[in-house]
């Protein structure tokens, strides 16, 4: 069809240039279709074969599998966004002078497309990640895309890379919108134009032990966030300077690292890439979002759905000697789900606790997939579906 139509339009659009309204008509349609061709056929490079794909569903872990499009949007400093519009998946160019690269003006976002029996693609709660990059974009002095404009590039990127969602219970299609500062500075500024890009890449467990139960360790000598720093918004400055003590307790056997606030040494913060909880009977606590900490979405909808499930959810300051107390620990996140931990490692004392079936991890998790997968019901509206 698309095809037909281009050589349509290549056969009514005159030999020689013309002013006359039918051939700017013409030019004009010429375009938009050899505009979609390209966004509606991979190229050779892009494409694989869908067997070939489906055979990658069962060992799928958290790595890049590059898909086949992504989606891009350029922002000025008046704040205004140019309409945006998909592209081969691939690499672009920025000036070396970028606000990015040179003083880490940049944000990102991370939320999942899931496959439902049907075939529909499901989206969950994706305004939450658009304001959230809104919140970050006034702390890191950038320009951002509005809710709706945010919601529907991620429908776009979804729906152009629908070969790659695993089926149901495969795993899922992960969706990492940036916001980067591209416009050229040399004097510590904000860029004068920012870049906003998405790209997905079909995913599994996030962490290597798969669905065994996380191993922390207790983090002392570095911190993740101070007070009145960026530790609340998701800018990538955060991250990398955490890999140093992640990467060591790795060495040594754990998944990750639990860090403490960096004032007192005495009350828990997160994990490396995701909230925490701890449940002593019906209760469960989590570190308030006091400016240091992340306001996860998963977090979020974990601490709104457990009331649901008859708990008593508190956010507040958690003591790390609360953790000697604890019945059961987990993580929650985008990348994570609700995860749950096994043991944690605090100076020298190892700390263990319930996992498994029956567990208040285990039923929290079965209800937010299966809400997030359409098979429980969504009494909320935090479910966008596309076809």
């Amino acid at each position: 069809m698309i095809h037909r139509n281009l050589r349509l339009a290549r056969l009514l659009l005159p030999s020689h240039p013309s002013s006359s309204p039918l051939s700017e008509i013409c030019r004009s349609f010429a375009s938009q279709v050899s505009s979609l061709q390209r966004v509606a056929e991979p190229s050779s490079s892009a494409h694989r074969e869908d067997e070939e794909v489906e055979e990658e569903w069962a060992g799928l872990g958290f790595g890049l599998m590059p898909t086949d499009y992504m989606y891009v949007a350029k922002g000025s400093e008046d704040h205004h966004f140019a309409r945006g519009q998909l592209s081969l998946f691939g690499n672009f160019q920025v000036s070396p002078s970028a606000g990015v690269l040179n003083y880490g003006q940049g944000l990102f976002e991370g939320t999942k497309a899931y496959r439902k029996e049907n075939g529909h693609l499901l989206l969950f709660r994706p305004e939450q990640n658009a304001l959230r990059m809104q919140m970050g974009a006034e702390r890191m002095c950038m320009p951002a895309p509005s809710v709706d404009l945010f919601v529907n590039a991620l429908k776009q990127t979804a729906l152009s890379n629908r070969r790659w969602v695993p089926p149901p219970s495969k795993g899922s299609l992960y969706l990492r919108p940036l916001l980067i500062g591209t416009g050229p500075v040399l004097g510590l500024a904000p860029a004068p134009e920012c870049t906003f890009l998405i790209y997905a890449s079909p995913v599994g467990n996030y962490f290597k032990e798969g669905t065994a139960p996380l191993n922390l360790y207790v983090e002392e000598e570095y911190d993740r966030a101070s007070r009145r720093g960026t530790g609340s918004v998701k800018t990538i400055s955060n991250y990398a300077p955490v890999l140093m003590a992640q990467m060591r307790a790795k060495k040594r056997g754990f998944s990750d690292v639990l860090y403490l606030d960096s004032q007192t040494k005495k009350n828990l913060e997160e994990v490396s890439s995701c909230n925490i909880f701890i449940v002593k009977g019906k209760t469960i606590a989590t570190p308030a979002t006091n400016g240091t900490i992340l306001a996860g979405i998963t977090r979020k909808s974990v601490v709104e759905i457990a009331p649901d499930l008859g708990y008593q959810v508190e956010e507040r300051v958690v003591g790390v000697d609360e953790l000697a107390e604890a019945d059961e620990v987990f993580c929650t996140g985008t990348a994570v789900g609700v995860a749950p931990v096994g043991t944690i490692t605090y100076r020298d004392t190892r700390l263990e606790y319930k996992t498994g079936n029956g567990t208040i991890c285990q039923k929290l998790s079965s209800t937010l997939v299966g809400i997030q997968t359409g098979t429980v019901e969504d009494s909320r509206g935090w479910i966008h579906e596309i076809y």
